[in-house]
């Protein structure tokens, strides 16, 4: 019980790691703009994902490290686009656009009356998020669409990659992935920099890299080992609620009722989806591997 309790708790700290992270990186958007945020995240993750993994990557061949790979470039996708959306519609709404990636993993093969009322209440909360405002931009609303889908195709190749190689390797060749991809992005946004700005920019980058990836990566790691898929789902739904809260705090983003309404349909709906008992017959609760197991987490891109 005491385990479980602490795991909850540390879940709730990952989510705000995650939104606070993101709501720093925001601040230099104008400076840097969303593309050169991604690629300062992507390098320190990367840094830090192989000062601790160190994977030996001679001894694992190119077959075993594919998915990996592959799924460095989906993280580019869901990044790049997460922090457009960001970038055009705000932080609160973004990120719950974004977190309608899982909902259609949680959902497919489904053929409960319940899981088609979520996949409804998600779609109404869409409407309420991006229908009850005028002037909202369209691109930055596809651009949440986008990351949603990045991160389902997330969630599958993860899978795929956590099973093919040893414990942080593939997270480690993921974020090197990235970062490699994302480098030329970097460039152009320290090209021309005011030296006066560069040391902030700086901080920022280690921070969302810190506070986006590192240490929600690590929270979430131990705490699946300590809570059921239930109610590591019903956590997961905090993402939306953090990013809303501090993109009020941090960025002075608001909301209107039905926009915050739409948000709490959205979370509801990945709560009951996800939350739902796992098939008897069944493989494993991927969401409670045992200590040793190669399994991915399968948290938020923001």
């Amino acid at each position: 019980m005491e385990s479980t309790r602490a795991a909850s708790l540390a879940m709730v700290g990952s989510a705000t790691s995650v939104a606070v992270g993101a709501a720093i990186g925001a601040t230099v958007f104008p400076i840097v703009g969303p593309a050169g945020v991604v690629a300062l995240r992507q390098a320190v993750a990367a840094i830090a994902t192989l000062a601790v993994a160190r994977p030996r990557l001679r001894a694992i061949g190119w077959r075993r490290l594919r998915p990996a790979v592959l799924l460095g470039a989906v993280l580019v996708v869901m990044n790049l686009s997460l922090y457009a959306s960001i970038s055009r519609v705000g932080l609160g709404l973004a990120v719950t656009l974004e977190f309608l990636g899982p909902l259609p993993v949680a959902l497919v093969g489904s053929r409960r009356r319940l899981d088609l009322a979520c996949a409804l209440g998600a779609g109404l909360g869409v409407v309420l998020l991006t229908g009850t405002v005028a002037g909202l931009d369209p691109l930055g609303i596809a651009f949440g669409f986008v990351a949603a889908g990045a991160w389902a195709a997330y969630i599958v190749i993860g899978q795929r990659a956590a099973l093919a190689l040893p414990g942080l390797t593939a997270t480690a060749v993921a974020n090197t992935t990235a970062a490699a991809a994302t480098s030329p992005l970097l460039v152009l946004a320290l090209i021309g920099l005011d030296p006066a700005e560069l040391p902030r920019v700086l901080l920022v980058g280690v921070a969302v890299g810190l506070l986006c990836s590192a240490l929600p990566y690590a929270i979430d790691m131990w705490a699946l080992r300590r809570v059921s898929r239930a109610r590591f789902g019903v956590l997961q739904s905090l993402h939306p609620a953090a990013a809303t809260l501090f993109g009020f705090l941090i960025l002075g983003q608001t909301l209107t009722g039905w926009q915050l309404a739409g948000i709490a349909l959205v979370m509801l709906s990945n709560v009951v989806a996800t939350a739902r008992p796992a098939d008897a017959s069944g493989p494993p609760d991927a969401a409670s591997p045992r200590p040793g197991s190669r399994r991915l987490r399968l948290g938020s891109g923001a």
